[in-house]
């Protein structure tokens, strides 16, 4: 059984469908709930669910940038050439524009966040299976 199986239900707002207009740019399964898609406010505000060992792939945010609130579960973020970082409840990312990152759940948790987004986003390869699978080994014991 995966930790914080509570997420799958929705933290504080719904999980919403399952992410398949993003899907080709997803390792595993994630779930989007769109919360903010107004055309007159220049930033996008979405609940972003991730199943255990689900992970977007590397990604730019152009002429913008993304924040992350973490809502629920246990997750990674990490930016090029930097180590990743262990993220749970609490944590907040801020992403600047021009930045090639990455975001999702631990091998063994469900992971929650509402992800405030301006700009476009490039989406790049995928975090590969080694990277991803030596995070538990490099920063969790």
């Amino acid at each position: 059984m995966a930790k914080h199986e509570e997420v799958k239900q929705g933290v504080i707002f719904p999980v919403g469908e399952k992410n398949d207009a993003f899907a080709q740019y997803f390792v595993g399964q994630s779930y989007l709930k769109t919360l903010i898609a107004d055309p007159q406010v220049n930033v996008g505000v979405g609940n972003v669910t991730f199943e255990p060992g689900c992970r977007n792939n590397w990604h730019i945010h152009r002429e913008g940038f993304q924040l992350l609130l973490v809502t629920g579960g246990e997750g990674w973020y990490q930016e090029e050439g930097k180590p990743a970082q262990f993220l749970k409840v609490g944590d907040v990312i801020v992403t600047h524009d021009g930045v090639k990152h990455w975001h999702g759940a631990t091998k063994d948790s469900w992971f929650e966040h509402i992800a405030i987004t301006a700009g476009k986003p490039e989406w790049l390869e995928p975090v590969t299976d080694e990277e991803y699978n030596s995070l538990k080994l490099n920063f969790r014991i």
